[in-house]
């Protein structure tokens, strides 16, 4: 497909995006010349540069009428970087949603891929939680709340109502961006799958990041919408208690968040897993049931999570089918020693567990019989957006 695709034209294309800016309405995306980018970045120049990773480089620009752009540039034209800029470029057309971070426009001249999105001034979830931004914290109850059923929305239409489904494979934080008004946009979908009608799960070779991948997914390559589900349970817990997916402890030992949370979530001890940011400043009762839903979609057997329509209901504070969740329980999953040294600690590293490592990923995981009860962008411009 990607070889396919010119940059020689700027033709406006009929369906587009909504505005970064969190305004209404779906603007037209187009093909983008390579000069107009070039232009717009000013040469993509170290100034103006957002983030890196394995990817590639993203760079901040304008373009000539004034809008703030956001260019992903691919580093390598081999195979593998052709295969993921064609699944995005026809990925991000097809969807249209609010908390879908859709196609601006793309460039593919003869030995260039570039991707054209809209600029995210609030910039990710991981700059808020983890990164540059977490000292003002920004990010309090009722934002936390938005995000968390915004990107939950997000992954019910991905799920539910485009054709074919699509699963995301790589829900992190770094992947949800913040427009002006903190409106989630889920973004990167790189490694996404679409899925044909009928079919329930794929095989495939496992990509993704530590910390958020999925038992079944990480041991066997078998990918499905709960996948997406059990990533989604991560990182809500990750927005709740700000903590990372995977820490290091003084020693060099690493643990998992569920880990860390089993304990408490077990003992009832609700407000201990609230971010400490928060000064106690946050609704109980919606932690409690969001700390639930959480677990839910950690559970270890992908039967037992629930779907992101029951996701966004449960969040939402109704459920009709589900009246109390007092019986919910969380599996911690434990990741062997050598698949946790592959962790940087670090989102601009794409080290996740490959079957190019040459590791064992059927060894990847030690999944625990016992189930507890429970009830540089310099200025402004910097995004932090890894593949």
């Amino acid at each position: 497909m990607g070889s396919s695709l010119s940059c020689c034209s700027s033709e406006k294309i009929e369906e587009g995006c909504g505005g970064g800016g969190g305004g209404g309405g779906y603007t037209p995306w187009r093909i983008f010349s390579y000069k107009e980018l070039h232009t717009a970045t000013n040469g993509f120049s170290e100034d103006y540069l957002l983030g890196e990773g394995g990817f590639g480089s993203v760079y901040w620009g304008k373009t000539n009428d004034g809008l703030e752009i956001a260019v992903k540039k691919l580093k390598a034209m081999n195979s593998k970087a052709e295969m993921e800029f064609a699944v995005e470029v026809e990925v991000l057309g097809r969807v249209r949603h609010k908390n879908l971070l859709c196609l601006r426009g793309y460039c593919a001249g003869d030995d260039q891929r570039l991707i054209v999105y809209d600029y995210m001034p609030n910039l990710s979830l991981l700059s808020h939680l983890h990164g540059q931004f977490a000292s003002d914290v920004q990010l309090d109850w009722k934002k936390r709340i938005k995000i968390a059923i915004g990107s939950a929305e997000g992954l019910l239409y991905l799920h539910h109502e485009v054709t074919p489904h699509i699963i995301h494979r790589d829900i992190k934080a770094s992947n949800v961006l913040l427009n002006s008004n903190f409106e989630p946009l889920v973004a990167d979908f790189g490694f996404a799958k679409l899925i044909p009608e009928g079919v329930s799960h794929m095989t495939t070779r496992v990509k993704g990041t530590l910390g958020y991948l999925a038992p079944e997914y990480a041991m066997w390559g078998k990918v499905s919408e709960s996948c997406d589900v059990y990533s989604f349970g991560i990182l809500l817990l990750e927005l709740l208690t700000g903590r990372k997916p995977i820490e290091k402890l003084p020693g060099g030992v690493k643990r998992t968040i569920t880990e860390w949370a089993e304990p408490l979530i077990t003992k009832g001890r609700f407000r201990e897993l609230a971010d400490p940011k928060l000064r106690g400043d946050f609704n109980e009762n919606q932690l409690k049931q969001a700390i639930n839903v959480a677990a839910l979609c950690v559970q270890s057997e992908p039967d037992k999570r629930p779907k992101m329509k029951e996701v966004v209901s449960l969040l939402k504070g109704y459920d009709a089918n589900r009246k109390s969740m007092k019986e919910t329980r969380i599996d911690s999953l434990k990741y062997k020693k050598e698949i946790l040294a592959l962790d940087q600690n670090s989102d601009e590293d794409d080290n996740g567990p490959d079957e190019s490592n040459g590791l064992s990923i059927f060894s990847a995981i030690e999944v625990p019989k016992m189930q507890y009860h429970t009830y540089k962008r310099n200025g402004n411009k910097t995004m932090v957006h890894h593949a």
